[in-house]
């Protein structure tokens, strides 16, 4: 049987597609600013999140918003085994300094 969907490495992210993930949108009620910032951890290289990261500040998104456990992308992000690069790209943009986040 042949599997659906082979996985993609070292995939091409333009500018454009890493902008689209500006106008990502909750469907369930979450944070928008948290959804978003998430969504991008979740789908991007270090590089590319890196970048998007940058436009998201550029455009005025929260990088401390929370989910409805009150948790930040830089909580979650924190807790993660390869988390490290995406959290300093994240406490380098001004994540954190509320408080919110937990040790690395």
């Amino acid at each position: 049987m042949k599997k659906d969907k082979e996985k993609v490495i070292d995939e091409v992210w333009t500018e454009e597609r890493v902008r689209s993930f500006l106008q990502v949108r909750s469907h369930d009620g979450t944070d928008a600013d948290f959804h978003r910032l998430l969504k991008a951890y979740q789908s991007m290289r270090a590089e590319d999140f890196a970048d998007f990261v940058g436009f998201f500040v550029e455009e005025g998104y929260r990088l401390d918003a929370t989910d409805r456990e009150g948790r930040s992308v830089l909580d979650i992000v924190s807790e993660h085994r390869h988390g490290k690069p995406y959290a300093d790209i994240l406490r380098a943009a001004g994540a954190g300094k509320t408080g919110t986040d937990a040790p690395a």
